[in-house]
């Protein structure tokens, strides 16, 4: 765990959130500053700063978080309608906290290109 990162911090409980979902490998929780009706963030409770760094080692985490990711879709009601999957990597690519994460995003139409 980085104890400067603020989504590790939010693992460890040092810092609060409003947490949707909690496994040994993914957790899962709303964002504070939701685009969309429904925006919940997905992490790796492990530390991994990007996309850049999974490797073959994270296939489990992989597959846990798409198996969390179309849970949430349906139990927030969004399935049917559609929603957006969003990892940003990188400066250029809007990532603010480099700790990687998902945005889940539905309940409202979504445009293209995103920004």
């Amino acid at each position: 765990m980085a104890t400067s990162c603020p989504f590790c911090r939010i693992v460890t409980g040092e810092a609060q959130a409003d947490v949707v979902h909690s496994s040994d490998q993914v957790l899962a929780f709303r964002d504070t500053n939701p685009q969309a009706p429904t925006h919940i963030l997905l992490i790796p409770k492990e530390h991994v700063p990007s996309l850049r760094e999974l490797d073959g080692g994270h296939t489990e985490f992989v597959e846990e978080l798409f198996r969390v990711i179309r849970h949430l879709a349906e139990t927030e009601g969004i399935d049917r309608t559609g929603w957006r999957l969003v990892a940003n990597v990188g400066s250029e690519g809007g990532q603010t906290v480099g700790h990687l994460h998902f945005h889940l995003l539905g309940g409202r139409p979504m445009r293209w290109p995103p920004g």
